[in-house]
């Protein structure tokens, strides 16, 4: 298998804040990131070559291309694509840049996330079955929400692993209450407030067994990423930060269509990151893998991925939670911004939101939340539901 390993480096990221928004429309959320991440760069907006915006309901979009986004950016002319994933919609552009790169079309190439979700009503138990567009979308039942098929996850995984219904919740809580210490630190968050195991466990319920406080909001925001051929990165800055592995994998239908799908884990996820490791030359990801940021939608979404990353044993990984290894002084930090679950999650922006907690991380630039000397970051996003996905799992080092 061919890979990208140090083809590629990152020179500069922006990210907005993320939040309700309501003073800006997608236009300015683009021009905030996009400001960040070529002042970050030290280039100008006619070093830029090429671009994607990955973007999911937002109305910049408009289904047809990524002209919205070169008029906010007044870009000089150049090629602009329109990228759709579902909630990994930011990676995709970015793996889209990497590629153009990598492949010397051109040598300087941006992508983009974005997403105005505030303004469209976006929230709350929308109809899957219709989507925000209003058009039938047949990959989901009309029938089936998204706390409600995260919730069978997590009644599934409690039964095969014999966790009590108390201790499974007490379980998810803690990975919940983690997420809020982390983005109660970050000041780009959109909730930033500690949460106790207890009140989670007391919260409303949505879909038994998440409670609130399981489930993560959406928000409004954009992130940016400026990428760069790997063997000019050191001419932009001392500090680059270089891709190890770009992988996206779609379920196959395999797992809706046979019985030996166990419904604890979320296939997609083992195979992508299986191929990242390769691709990376990762060998032991527990233990190499210095930090990771992924895509916890629901609590419990945190906790499989956990295991489908091999970061913890299949059926363990409440031991790990319990130890503390993903907290911000443990082990194996996870969500040091807070996650989906704090930071928010404006869908088409959360990938590269993702990546550039990574990139900070990787620099020594996150303050109170600094890992100790991180080698290895890694990303994932979940686009769609656990027996029938996209997933993107990426690679980033010094």
């Amino acid at each position: 298998m061919g890979s990208i390993k140090d083809k590629v480096a990152i020179i500069g990221m922006g990210c907005t804040k993320f939040g309700e928004r309501w003073d800006a429309g997608p236009e300015d959320l683009m021009v905030e990131a996009f400001t960040e991440a070529i002042e970050d760069a030290g280039i100008e907006p006619k070093d830029i070559e090429a671009a994607w915006c990955g973007t999911q309901f937002t109305e910049v979009n408009q289904g047809v291309s990524g002209l919205p986004m070169a008029e906010a950016l007044k870009l000089p002319f150049i090629a602009v694509t329109h990228v759709e994933n579902m909630c990994a919609s930011g990676s995709e552009s970015l793996r889209g840049a990497c590629y153009a790169v990598a492949s010397g079309a051109c040598d300087i190439a941006m992508a983009l996330g974005v997403e105005k979700l505030k303004d469209i009503g976006y929230g709350g138990l929308p109809d899957m079955a219709l989507g925000a567009s209003g058009k039938k979308d047949t990959l989901f039942s009309p029938n089936l929400t998204a706390p409600g098929a995260f919730a069978m996850l997590a009644t599934r995984y409690f039964a095969r692993y014999g966790l009590s219904p108390e201790v499974g919740k007490e379980m998810l809580a803690k990975v919940s209450s983690k997420s809020h210490h982390n983005g109660a630190m970050c000041e780009k968050a959109h909730l930033r407030r500690e949460v106790t195991v207890e009140q989670i466990m007391n919260a409303p319920i949505i879909a038994w067994p998440l409670g609130l406080f399981d489930c993560c909001g959406v928000s409004d925001g954009s992130a940016v990423a400026i990428v760069v051929r790997a063997d000019m990165a050191k001419k932009f800055r001392s500090d680059p930060v270089y891709v190890k592995a770009l992988q996206i994998a779609g379920s196959s239908g395999e797992e809706v269509m046979y019985t030996d799908y166990d419904g604890t884990h979320v296939e997609t996820t083992t195979r992508a990151a299986a191929r990242a490791y390769e691709e990376a030359g990762i060998k032991n990801p527990r233990e190499e893998i210095s930090m990771a940021e992924v895509h916890d939608c629901f609590s419990i979404t945190e906790a499989v991925t956990m295991e489908d990353l091999q970061f913890s044993p299949r059926g363990k990984v409440k031991e790990d939670i319990d130890a503390g290894r993903f907290n911000l002084d443990g082990e194996q930090p996870i969500q040091t911004d807070g996650g989906l679950k704090c930071f928010g999650h404006p869908i088409g922006a959360s990938g590269l939101r993702m990546m550039y907690e990574e990139y900070k991380q990787l620099q020594g630039k996150c303050g109170p939340r600094q890992v100790k000397n991180p080698k290895y970051g890694m990303t994932h996003n979940l686009g769609g539901f656990p027996s029938r996905c996209v997933i993107s799992t990426f690679i980033v080092g010094l």
